[in-house]
């Protein structure tokens, strides 16, 4: 049977039309919306042993030689894009002064978010996580590797460090606080996870308090009113509120008819209000 060169050609597009489909539901490519003024920079840790990446918010005038408050968050996958769009609301508002955002994530195609972050944002082990427990090892990278990178690279502010995290970040924002309250100017911590690892949160203010009556630093704690964390956490908050430490400013926030996840955008917007602005 002979096929005209017509039907030929016809035949060769509809199966790379085929083909294109097979590959993705939509097989013409658009370009992709971008977080304008962020880049990303990757560094693999000697501590841990993971490879990350550094969502980087850039200020407009970088190049000037100025010096500028750096935000570290955790969980940058997901929280990144939102922090740029409160950051602007803020400075735009003038609540807050113009200042470095790093979202710290994982490198790779499809990184497993819930198991790294699980490694990495618990200080002690908990039998529900796997491999948890490597919470000193990412601090010592946070402290002696992310840090000194970014105030090399992008002038940041040795004095106006601030760290930010939610549930298990909120655990290790905790954490690092009661290591070495003074590395970071400001904590900002959403629905910290203060029952993993047998109530470790508790546990490490306890020992702390044995010790220290001062803890010169500031602090904002948040937690949704209708989630599963709620109630720990308000314990949590009446434990410390008890300890009246020395030099200390912070405010909480029970997000009303907020959940796990919601209570994001209210306790970030108004955390880094109170980190800048303490009334």
């Amino acid at each position: 049977m002979r096929v005209s060169k017509f039907g030929l050609l016809t035949a060769l597009f509809a199966l790379l039309y085929c083909n294109l489909n097979a590959q993705d539901k939509y097989p013409i490519k658009y370009p992709p919306v971008t977080i304008k003024g962020s880049e990303i920079r990757s560094l693999k840790s000697k501590e841990t042993g993971r490879n990350y990446d550094l969502y980087i918010r850039v200020p407009s005038d970088l190049i000037s030689g100025k010096k500028y408050p750096v935000l570290y968050l955790l969980d940058g996958q997901w929280d990144f894009k939102l922090l740029d769009s409160i950051h602007g609301g803020l400075f735009y508002d003038k609540y807050i002064p113009e200042m470095v955002i790093v979202g710290i994530t994982y490198s790779g195609e499809n990184p497993d978010y819930g198991l790294l972050r699980g490694k990495d944002y618990t200080p002690a082990a908990d039998q529900r996580i796997a491999g948890s427990g490597d919470g000193a090892k990412f601090l010592k990278f946070l402290k002696n590797e992310i840090v000194p990178f970014v105030e090399k690279e992008y002038h940041g502010d040795s004095s106006k460090r601030v760290l930010m995290g939610s549930s298990l970040g909120g655990q290790f924002t905790l954490y690092a606080m009661f290591e070495d309250p003074n590395f970071f100017y400001g904590y900002v911590v959403g629905a910290p996870a203060v029952t993993v690892g047998n109530n470790f949160n508790f546990t490490q203010e306890t020992k702390f308090f044995e010790k220290h009556k001062e803890l010169a630093t500031r602090l904002y704690i948040g937690v949704g009113a209708d989630e599963g964390l709620t109630e720990p956490v308000k314990n949590f908050i009446e434990t410390f509120k008890s300890r009246h430490y020395k030099g200390l400013l912070w405010e909480t926030l029970i997000a009303k008819d907020e959940r796990h996840a919601g209570n994001k955008p209210e306790i970030y917007n108004r955390g880094l209000r109170f980190i800048f602005n303490p009334k």
